[in-house]
């Protein structure tokens, strides 16, 4: 318990929310004939209630005041989910994840420019292992066709933008109200989109679509603190170990593969724990060489 409290509140609120989002895919997994749009237009729709009613009870302005930022997050938040659960429903859920992790060297990139933060050469090469982690999987799994390579791109680029936005408003903007901005500009968008191919669900179909609602909305809120409070390589390479969830979870839906792959992923994984590890090295190098200046 002292080891977990000792570990930094952004860090945790980022481990949490992954364990979340692992569980919506598995939510997502459970009802492959409902289109994606559609239970994007649901997961909205819970989304914007339950952000709602948080909003009211909290007190404050459900519109913020850096309406451009948020509408912007909205924008690439809504198109990024959009390409991510079609990846979902047509590859492998350890695939998909793989695919979906070239967000965090977008992130990271943009972070330079968009919240001038400081990346250390060295976490450049870590990068690049997580990297080839993703060109071995996607490589050598016959899943995987281009399109789905051009999807994951276009995903993990919005994904990059959105996530630098968040980092911007972390002092200005209340979660809640981050949150809010996604349904605000996705329901309208994927409600027009699912009245020409409605799927009615039926049974455990509605279960599915609502739990994939809330643990969507509880895994956002957790993240969206976990951006505000924690450099944006931190927070963006924890998304990574999302990795060991798709493998454990991708069993269960009788999903194997083969050696390379599972090299490639095992790649991803010691990239992004490398980066933790040398990003909170250099900032106490960092700190220290500060100190022996001023003292000077």
């Amino acid at each position: 318990m002292r080891r977990w409290r000792s570990v930094p509140a952004g860090v945790r609120y980022m481990l949490l929310a992954t364990v979340l989002f692992a569980m919506m895919k598995v939510c997502v997994k459970m009802i492959p004939q409902i289109p994606s749009v559609e239970i994007i237009l649901f997961r909205s729709v819970i989304s914007f209630i339950i952000s709602f009613i948080g909003i009211k009870a909290a007190g404050i302005s459900p519109w913020g005041t850096n309406k451009p930022m948020l509408i912007l997050r909205g924008v690439c938040g809504s198109l990024s989910l959009i390409l991510y659960f079609i990846l979902i429903q047509q590859i492998p859920l350890a695939t998909t994840y793989t695919l979906l992790y070239l967000a965090p060297v977008f992130t990271t990139i943009l972070g330079i420019y968009f919240v001038k933060e400081k990346v250390f050469p060295m976490q450049w090469v870590f990068f690049a292992l997580s990297m080839l982690g993703v060109v071995i999987v996607t490589g050598f799994d016959i899943r995987v066709e281009p399109i789905h390579l051009l999807i994951g791109l276009l995903s993990s680029m919005s994904s990059g933008v959105a996530y630098n936005v968040i980092r911007k408003l972390k002092t200005s903007e209340h979660p809640l109200v981050i949150i809010l901005y996604f349904p605000l500009v996705t329901i309208p968008i994927a409600g027009v989109y699912s009245v020409f191919i409605w799927e009615q669900p039926i049974g455990w179909e509605w279960f599915w679509l609502i739990m994939v609602g809330i643990f969507t909305q509880f895994a956002q809120y957790f993240m969206t603190k976990a951006y505000q409070q924690e450099e944006l390589s931190i927070i963006s390479s924890l998304s990574y170990l999302g990795i060991v969830y798709g493998l454990g979870f991708g069993f269960l839906f009788g999903e194997t593969f083969n050696l390379l792959t599972y090299i490639g992923m095992a790649c991803v994984v010691m990239g992004v724990v490398s980066n933790i590890w040398w990003k909170k090295k250099g900032e106490v190098l960092r700190r220290r060489k500060s100190m022996v200046r001023s003292n000077q």
